[in-house]
């Protein structure tokens, strides 16, 4: 579901913030693509949680599902070889890195409870790709795949709240969803597919015919599916909430994120009737809960997850992210300069200060932002998960500014391997001329991320950067390659067997026959490629 909601005047105030979020910014072909997918599904972030003492054991749906695993992997990466070509998606170390950090325990805790199947564990992606889109939302898609918009962690008070929204997305694939929906749907899944390549190929040149047709395709489904995928919903909330404890967040992190869905945007009690929604109403799922906790169990829900200053700076750098206009960019900037700025909570006080900061070098005004990340810097020193984000943040406008040296200063004394500093240590690198300095980073990161095209991508301009043009023709390939456009990636091989074919006795012949190699699968997998079309 896509919520539409006006933006406040002044988005000073977390609450104000709040709304702001929810309003729609297009997120082109992405939010058309995935919205039609999403909606196979149902999988809007509408949740509900049960106390820990209360868990029912109930029977799963069954898997009634005549795709196959590999199945709904193809279907899920021909999804995603278009998303990762919308210009809104965004690939942000930092946001990334954080969600990774609540992804993989609720994996690991699917696994060990027994929800995540080996047979999924190994032929699905398990990828997550970050949409810079304000509205509140998540979708699963199929193979394995989950979208988050930037607009939902800028609005998520805490980690616990955040991972709620994984764990109930997590459960619809986990679950098969999908491909359930699609099987019982037999009759309605051509249309669906129909609505959404001709919405693809109309959107360059009618968006209103485009929205017409999606519409269109995907109301007869739904009208036809929404009492199957409420219960699928209310198996996604169950098996999503237990996943919440073992993973290591708290389960109340549900509760504080349905009541904020509910204030914010009003996701359930629109005023829709209950057998037009594909979620249940608020007061069902209300009522369902407590009629699951056994007689004498306290109903109250507990204390709520207290928000973290790490936190709060990550869903400060998501809204500036989502870009959310100058005049917005420039309310934040001034917010740590307002009279009632040292009376916030010391979190809120960090994401002010981080927003600022970020801000400021999105407009260009180094000198602003240098001044606001120290301040920055100062307030958070005592906390190492926050000073880490605030020492990336000043060498990230230290890079913006061109000083490549106070910006490696920065995170020089940063041993850690974690993504965001290996891209930024290779930036700041490449910027003072020092390319070999992060080649072994980047070889030894591929080695065991090799589907990360950022990656990939700076390695090529690192060897590039130390003449090795050969080595940096293969990783442009394997960029490629990593987003699934196997076109280009076999050009770029190809360009590379040319190159070694011209080098004669001086060219690295174990690097030439790596890219004879991998161009012959890629050229394997292109002809697989169209064979789908």
């Amino acid at each position: 579901m896509w919520i539409r909601k006006s933006p406040p005047a002044k988005p000073s105030t977390n609450e104000a913030v709040l709304h702001q979020h929810v309003e729609q910014n297009t997120f082109q072909t992405h939010s058309r693509i995935a919205c039609i997918a999403a909606l196979l599904i149902a999988t809007c972030i509408a949740i509900i949680a049960l106390p820990a003492a209360a868990q029912p054991t109930l029977p799963t749906l069954g898997d009634t599902s005549d795709l196959t695993t590999s199945a709904e992997r193809r279907l899920g990466d021909r999804i995603i070889r278009e998303l990762y070509r919308d210009p809104d998606y965004v690939d942000d170390p930092v946001v990334a890195d954080y969600v990774q950090g609540i992804w993989q325990p609720l994996l690991a805790a699917a696994k060990a409870r027994g929800e995540l199947s080996a047979e999924l564990d190994e032929r699905f992606a398990w990828e997550i790709l970050l949409g810079r889109d304000r509205t509140v939302n998540a979708f699963a898609l199929p193979g394995g795949y989950l979208g988050v918009h930037l607009g939902l962690i800028g609005v998520v008070a805490t980690r616990d709240e955040l991972a709620s929204v994984l764990a109930h997305e997590l459960s619809h694939v986990t679950q098969r969803h999908i491909s359930r929906l699609i099987t019982q749907q037999s009759k309605q899944t051509p249309l669906l597919l129909g609505a959404m390549v001709l919405g693809a190929l109309a959107a360059s040149k009618n968006p209103g015919a485009t929205q017409a047709l999606v519409v269109g395709g995907q109301a007869l489904a739904m009208q036809n599916q929404l009492n199957f995928s409420r219960d699928m919903e209310r198996e996604a909330d169950r098996i999503g909430y237990g996943l919440m404890a073992p993973a290591g967040f708290a389960p109340q992190g549900f509760v504080s994120m349905f009541e904020k869905l509910q204030q914010a945007n009003r996701l359930n009690d629109n005023g829709s009737w209950p057998y037009l929604r594909s979620h249940p109403l608020t007061t069902e799922r209300m009522a369902d809960m407590q009629s699951r906790i056994p007689p004498g169990t306290a109903a109250a829900p507990g204390p709520a997850p207290q928000p973290s200053s790490e936190h709060a700076m990550v869903a400060a750098r998501a809204r500036v992210l989502s870009n959310p206009g100058v005049d917005t960019l420039r309310q934040w900037i001034a917010e740590p300069r307002g009279s009632g700025f040292q009376a916030l909570t010391l979190p809120r006080r960090a994401a002010a200060l981080y927003a600022a900061a970020l801000a400021s070098s999105q407009l260009r005004d180094t000198v602003g932002a240098r001044t606001v990340a120290r301040q920055l810097d100062d307030l958070v020193r005592p906390d190492p998960a926050a000073h880490r984000l605030a020492r990336l943040l000043m060498a990230e406008i230290e890079l913006s500014a061109g000083d490549a040296a106070t910006a490696l200063a920065s995170v020089a004394d940063d041993s850690s391997t974690r993504r965001p500093e290996l891209v930024l240590r290779t930036q700041a690198l490449l910027r003072a001329n020092r390319p070999d300095e992060a080649t072994q980073a980047l070889q030894t990161w591929v080695a065991t991320h090799p589907k990360d095209a950022t990656v990939w991508q700076l390695l090529a301009s690192t060897w590039q950067a130390q003449g090795q043009a050969l080595r940096a023709v293969r990783a442009e390939a394997e960029s490629h390659a990593a987003r699934y456009d196997y076109a280009a990636a076999v050009d770029r091989f190809k360009a590379g067997q040319d190159m070694a074919r011209r080098g004669g006795a001086t060219v690295d012949h174990i690097e030439a026959s790596i890219i004879d190699t991998r161009l012959r699968a890629m050229e394997s997998l292109l002809r697989e490629q169209a064979a789908e079309r």
